[in-house]
């Protein structure tokens, strides 16, 4: 059985990206698709939201594996990430720990700041994942 191959895409002609991420991404010989609901960081193992970003990220990411391993997926088949986040001074914080999370993985990626549904929150993560 065919599995999905997920290649970035850069022209040329666009400024290189830097990061954990591509412009775009070309999926081929997919026979799954996951889209990933907007995860939160919905709390910690006794129920409350981490105050600080970094904490909320991390939280927020391992609810994202959660969804994509129920699936028998992973972090190689993400194939477009957004990210919503309630101020732009985290942005820094998110790129980092992007990358922790991500390492050599590049995705297309969007992130847009905005108001969390939550004010508690301070991200929210969606994805599509193929396979």
């Amino acid at each position: 059985m065919a599995t999905a191959e997920i290649y970035p895409l850069n022209p040329a002609t666009l400024p290189e990206p830097s990061g954990t991420y591509t412009h775009g991404t070309l999926v081929t010989g997919a026979r799954r698709t996951v889209f990933v609901s907007g995860q939160v960081p919905w709390g910690d193992g006794s129920g409350r939201v981490p105050k600080d970003f970094d904490a909320q990220c991390r939280l927020t990411w391992h609810n994202v594996l959660t969804v994509l391993a129920e699936a028998g997926m992973g972090i190689e088949n993400l194939a477009k990430v957004t990210i919503y986040l309630s101020d732009r001074k985290y942005r820094e914080a998110n790129g980092r720990i992007r990358q922790e999370i991500l390492g050599d993985h590049r995705a297309a990626l969007t992130i847009i700041i905005t108001d969390i549904y939550s004010p508690e929150w301070l991200l929210e993560i969606e994805a599509i994942a193929m396979e």
